[in-house]
């Protein structure tokens, strides 16, 4: 599951990235990888949760685009289900989840949003 708060700048924005406890497969590790860390399982080790889910945050520049994917227990390859779009990976075999970061121009927040964007 993605969160998103862009901060007051408008330049970053803040996303959570969350594995929720079925999807986590009884996991006992976790980590996000993507183009914004060169695919490196070791980058961004998520922090595992009492109930079993997994979270870890990034800020991102607004109006970018990054491709994803979750890595279980080391080996087990998984897709958000709740990502904002899809794209096949350069191996044709499966599909990269992408999360969308909207440039200053295309959001549409109010006061009472406080910035959040799901």
């Amino acid at each position: 599951m993605l969160k998103k708060l862009y901060r007051p700048d408008r330049a970053t924005c803040e996303v959570s990235f969350t594995i929720d406890r079925d999807a986590s497969k009884g996991a006992t590790t976790a980590s996000l990888v993507g183009d914004f860390n060169c695919w490196d399982p070791e980058a961004n080790v998520m922090t595992r949760r009492k109930d079993g889910s997994f979270e870890t945050k990034l800020d991102l520049a607004c109006g970018e685009r990054h491709e994803f994917r979750y890595v279980l227990d080391g080996r087990i390859w998984e897709n958000d289900a709740q990502a904002d779009e899809y794209v096949p990976t350069p191996y044709g075999d499966a599909d990269n989840s992408v999360v969308v970061v909207q440039a200053a121009s295309e959001q549409c927040c109010t006061d009472d949003d406080h910035g959040q964007r799901n």
